[in-house]
């Protein structure tokens, strides 16, 4: 009997859990002072680095949110720039949005690196895997090595510091609430996917609330 009562507490014990809001100061970390989020929508920015395993495997999870996402939500990637070393790969991603290739590589950006072993950020190894996806490398290179190429990266390393981004991968809404997978997690270490969701999905919310 006193068995069966426990299992009967712990399961109210995870079910009241699982109903209430994010935790402030541990799934989420208000933003001071505010960041200006862009356009009129709800806005979602995934800090990330290609080079960050954590990342690679994150992103499966965001597809799938992705996927369900709110129609009052604008969601964006911003590669993290915490030293120049992080410059190569960020100017990557910048170029493939620019040639309107990000749908396309994004995914095989990770798998190139991740699976592969390959140093995209070093130019020549990129270059020969740019020309092995289809894409004419000089054009590539031109935007690569582009003024707004070199700006958008400018701008990503500042909000980096402005969001005070500790790592990757993580997720502000808004410019509001920084939350990521690694503030998620459950008793034994490992992230809590449907759990983080919720987090996510509850800091659109109280934004939601607010406008």
């Amino acid at each position: 009997m006193n068995r069966l009562l426990s299992i009967v507490l712990l399961l109210a014990a995870a079910a009241a859990m699982a109903q209430t809001g994010p935790a402030p100061g541990i799934e989420y970390k208000v933003i001071a002072p505010a960041q200006s989020a862009a356009g009129s929508k709800i806005e979602v920015v995934e800090f990330f680095n290609y080079a960050c395993p954590h990342c690679y495997d994150f992103e499966p999870l965001l597809k799938t949110w992705l996927s369900k996402k709110p129609a009052d939500v604008e969601f964006r990637y911003v590669p993290a720039i915490f030293n120049d070393r992080m410059i190569p790969l960020a100017k990557l991603y910048y170029a493939l949005e620019e040639m309107q290739l990000r749908n396309r590589l994004h995914e095989k950006v990770y798998q190139a690196i991740h699976d592969k072993g390959l140093a995209l950020n070093d130019t020549a190894v990129l270059m020969k895997w740019i020309g092995e996806q289809g894409v004419d490398q000089k054009k590539f290179q031109s935007v690569y090595e582009s003024f707004s190429v070199g700006s958008q990266v400018q701008r990503a390393a500042q909000m980096t510091r402005n969001y005070k981004v500790p790592g990757t991968p993580y997720v502000v809404v808004n410019g509001k609430y920084l939350t990521g997978p690694s503030m998620v997690v459950r008793s034994d270490g490992n992230v809590d996917s449907g759990r983080f969701v919720r987090v996510l999905n509850d800091l659109i919310d109280m934004e939601r609330k607010k406008s």
